[in-house]
């Protein structure tokens, strides 16, 4: 299932065209706060796993793990998060919620990249562990429903395009890029129900 092909001129594999899907999937039920986007994160995440070990992005494989873990505590958050054990709604961060999130996004980039330089053969240790620190605060702010989540996702998105052109990931580069327009609407979407 992974064996090189190419699909409208771009170098790519059976495992990265259906994870390519199954994402996709993912950020449109979110876009519509539809609780299966957690079924179709866990799905993904198993196959983007595949893609990275292979990419030898392992912060990245080590990261679709965490979102199957976390895709778990989202889904009960969304249906039963909310007040009286009730379908958790949108907010917003504190000010002290946003430095929070900063200094986690921080933190674990030192953990992350401090364990890739040491244990891994990979050879963007520091861009890799930037962007799964920022990941894993994307994905507890989704878990959690606050809108912020989105920003760091375009954040994330945008440095992510860059990083799977230089692996030679173009198929995931694209959606990465798609995402980004995902995202923007995504916030737009869910601006309005607040």
């Amino acid at each position: 299932m992974n064996d090189a092909i190419t699909l409208f001129g771009l170098p790519t594999t059976p495992m990265e065209l259906l994870s390519f899907v199954l994402a996709a999937i993912t950020v449109l039920l979110t876009i519509r706060q539809n609780h299966w986007a957690w079924l179709f994160t866990i799905v993904s995440s198993a196959t983007y796993a595949v893609v990275f070990r292979d990419a030898r992005l392992y912060g990245d494989m080590s990261l679709q793990f965490v979102f199957i873990g976390a895709a778990v505590w989202g889904w009960y958050m969304w249906l039963r998060g909310g007040e009286n054990h009730g379908v958790l709604t949108v907010s917003r961060l504190t000010p002290k919620g946003i430095a929070a999130s900063a200094m986690s996004w921080m933190a674990a980039f030192v953990a992350v990249a401090m364990l890739l330089s040491s244990f891994t053969d990979t050879d963007v240790a520091y861009p890799d562990a930037f962007l799964t620190a920022g990941s894993l605060v994307g994905q507890v702010l989704l878990a959690r429903k606050k809108i912020e989540h989105w920003i760091v996702w375009i954040i994330v998105d945008v440095l992510y395009v860059g990083l799977y052109v230089y692996k030679g990931l173009m198929l995931t580069a694209i959606l990465y890029a798609v995402f980004i327009v995902m995202a923007v609407q995504g916030l737009r979407a869910w601006r309005r129900s607040l």
